[in-house]
C-alpha cells in the first residue's frame, strides 16, 4: 500500500490537518513543510500529488507513537526502520493506540475480515522467521477501515 494512502486514511481517523500532521513528524525530530504534507494528501492521479517518502512515512509513524502515547525519557527514540512495509505500518498502528490482540480481531470482523489468533500473530513476527505471514495491501485497508470506524464511531 503506498504511504500517501496510509496518511490519508490515518489523517481521517484522527480527525485532524496538515498543520497538525506536521507537528506529529516533528515529534520524532524531523521537518516537513506543511505545502509537502498537503502534496502528500492528494489522490494518486490528481494534480498537485507528491508520492510520499519511506523516511518522512516512518518519522510519522514514530510521531504518531509519541503523539498518543507520550514520550518516555526512560527508553531511547524509536529507531527508524526502512523500508516501510504494510507490517510495519501495522505494528506502529498497534503500538499508537495501544491494541491487544483481542482488539485486533474487534477491528477486523468489524469489517467483515475474519483472521484468526495464529495468522494474526504471524503478522507481528519478524521477517524471515519461520511463521511470518506479510500483510498484504488489502488486509491493511480492511484494518485501516476497521480502525476509522472504532476511532470515529462510524
Amino acid at each position: 500500500m503506498i504511504n500517501n494512502d496510509v496518511l490519508r486514511s490515518v489523517r481521517y481517523m484522527l480527525a485532524i490537518n496538515d498543520a497538525k500532521m506536521v507537528s506529529i513528524v516533528k515529534l520524532d525530530d524531523f521537518d516537513v513543510d506543511v505545502a509537502a504534507m498537503g502534496a502528500y494528501m492528494v489522490k494518486e492521479g490528481e494534480a498537485g500529488f507528491e508520492p510520499c517518502p519511506d523516511e518522512v512515512m516512518a518519522h510519522f509513524l514514530n510521531g504518531l507513537v509519541l503523539y498518543k502515547r507520550g514520550r518516555d525519557d526512560k527508553f531511547p527514540p524509536p529507531v527508524i526502520e526502512l523500508p516501510i512495509t504494510n507490517n510495519l505500518v501495522l505494528k506502529k498502528l498497534r503500538v499508537a493506540f495501544e491494541l491487544k490482540d483481542i482488539d485486533l480481531q474487534q477491528i477486523f470482523t468489524a469489517v467483515d475480515f475474519r483472521i484468526s489468533k495464529p495468522e494474526l500473530s504471524a503478522l507481528f513476527r519478524k521477517e524471515g522467521t519461520k511463521n511470518y505471514r506479510p500483510c498484504g495491501d488489502q488486509m491493511l485497508r480492511y484494518f485501516l477501515k476497521g480502525l476509522a470506524q472504532r476511532l470515529r464511531g462510524v
